[in-house]
């Protein structure tokens, strides 16, 4: 299928699979490349020497494009990006809006830079920096979210920006891709049904308990890090609901520091990092310290396999997914589908 996003980066298929932290390693992303899909390494919770090592891994499992996510905000960003200009990587992803001048460099390397957003505000300024494609997310999304659902606010930014546009939130087969097409978008891209493939590295007891949920258990709080955050309901969700920020506060010191020796992070640059986060996304200094929340609770999930003490970033398609197939299995079943529903809305044309 040729869209502006095959073109644009050279992938089989308009299906992206996204950055997700302690998710999207090397075995996924140059899995999911290997299948025609646009895989993203996530970067966030690696250190620079970490991150280059996974780069040159997936670098050796596939010949196909695959992109970097990386933190606009952090404040090594500079170096992780000149790392994946000196690694050759095909694309630049970001989970907040990069600055102009990291935009001009990674274009003047031949980077491909794909921010993701979640208002049709963000993308016109990116779209105006010089950005791309855009991947925009709607509230049906995992992790953190906004309220807009994909079927609303995917139009908007279609009609606002001039550049590829990649939806997100909500997909998980070839009728989402269609669909998705016929809102004008260029491909779609995938978090959880990504994690629930048998490429994912996620823990079997993790991907059961996603297996298990319906769309009911898949709820937004923010009782986490103080921001919205669409995840499974569980046990440990209900714990931090009750115990309200005050609790949640108490622990965070202990999380940031823990996250600190995971990430090689020092005590100055983790102190950056929270003025930055603090300055982006206009948050309060309790907000900013509950922050430090998210990247253990994750990973005591997605890699330790602690469904009791983890959380579990889902969008609400966890609801529908019931099977692990692999990456090769998945993509392809989506491009069927899709060319299915395609066939049978020709059909419906040539009998008018």
């Amino acid at each position: 299928m040729d869209t502006a996003l095959t073109r644009l980066v050279g992938v089989r298929h308009p299906v992206v699979q996204t950055g997700m932290g302690w998710v999207a390693g090397p075995r996924l992303v140059s899995a999911a490349a290997n299948a025609g899909a646009l895989g993203i390494l996530a970067s966030a919770t690696m250190t620079l020497d970490q991150l280059r090592g996974a780069i040159r891994e997936v670098a050796s499992r596939t010949d196909a494009p695959f992109g970097v996510n990386l933190r606009a905000d952090a404040v090594d960003a500079g170096a992780r990006v000149r790392m994946i200009v000196e690694e050759g990587v095909r694309v630049a992803s970001f989970a907040l809006a990069p600055a102009p001048g990291l935009i001009a460099e990674l274009k003047a390397a031949g980077v491909m830079v794909i921010p993701s957003v979640g208002a049709r505000r963000h993308a016109e300024k990116v779209a105006a920096w010089g950005a791309d494609a855009v991947i925009v997310q709607g509230g049906e999304g995992g992790g953190h979210t906004g309220e807009v659902a994909t079927s609303v606010l995917l139009p908007q930014v279609v009609d606002a920006v001039d550049i590829p546009v990649v939806a997100a939130g909500g997909f998980h087969d070839g009728r989402g891709l269609v669909a998705a097409l016929a809102y004008g978008a260029a491909g779609i891209a995938m978090g959880t049904r990504f994690l629930l493939t048998s490429d994912s590295t996620v823990p079997d007891a993790v991907k059961a308990r996603y297996l298990a949920a319906t769309v009911q258990d898949v709820t937004v709080t923010s009782a986490v890090d103080g921001l919205p955050h669409r995840m499974l309901r569980t046990e440990l969700v209900d714990r931090l609901e009750r115990a309200g920020r005050a609790g949640s506060l108490l622990r965070a010191p202990r999380r940031a520091a823990a996250f600190r020796r995971l990430s090689g992070l020092g005590r100055r640059q983790l102190v950056r990092d929270g003025l930055a986060l603090k300055h982006t996304r206009d948050l309060s200094w309790s907000q900013v310290l509950l922050a430090a929340n998210t990247p253990m609770l994750l990973r005591a999930a997605m890699v330790e396999g602690r469904t009791d003490l983890g959380v579990m970033a889902a969008g609400q398609v966890a609801g529908v997914i019931d099977d692990l197939p692999s990456c090769e299995r998945l993509v392809d079943r989506i491009m069927a589908e899709a060319e299915e529903v395609l066939t049978a809305l020709d059909g419906l044309r040539a009998a008018r």
